[in-house]
């Protein structure tokens, strides 16, 4: 599969995708934990069928220490035993923040209220925008068709630094 266009080659799109990576490092120094971050990202690009964001945010938690058990049970984590209550509510979260036009309400006030049990103001700002921000990533990339398989952990941060 090859991509339909290469963001990188506009200079705008280009500009954009830089200043989007930048804010995302901001996150990183949320006091949320950075797998928990990586889930978020995983689960909410596999529900927007990211092939690109799949394969990066897979092997960015791999290489910052997730384990593969976990890493394959993100589909399913409401049937899986493997996940903190935190992670469940920031998986829900994710969910229900992804999928707005599957309820009229978008994020129910059961998921909203799981998620405040969980994670202080700080860190809820980080999930909203942290989810936020990869339907942005996940819907260019595949409106562009960007193929995985390819990333190496840390290589996109080198590409638009």
């Amino acid at each position: 599969m090859e991509s339909r266009f290469n963001l990188f080659d506009s200079p705008t799109a280009a500009k954009f995708m830089k200043r989007l990576h930048g804010a995302g490092m901001l996150l990183d120094q949320s006091t949320l934990p950075r797998l928990t971050q990586e889930l978020v990202r995983l689960r909410v690009s596999q529900i927007n069928g990211c092939a690109m964001c799949v394969d990066i945010h897979t092997k960015e938690a791999a290489a910052s220490g997730e384990t593969a058990l976990r890493l394959n049970l993100v589909a399913v984590w409401r049937e899986a035993t493997v996940f903190t209550e935190a992670e469940r509510a920031a998986l829900a979260l994710a969910e229900e923040g992804t999928r707005l036009a599957d309820a009229h309400e978008g994020v129910s006030d059961e998921t909203w209220a799981k998620a405040r049990e969980h994670f202080d103001d700080d860190q809820l700002g980080t999930l909203i925008v942290g989810i936020a921000m990869m339907n942005a990533a996940n819907r260019m990339n595949v409106i562009v068709r960007t193929p995985a398989g390819a990333y190496e952990p840390g290589m996109f941060a080198a590409a638009v630094d």
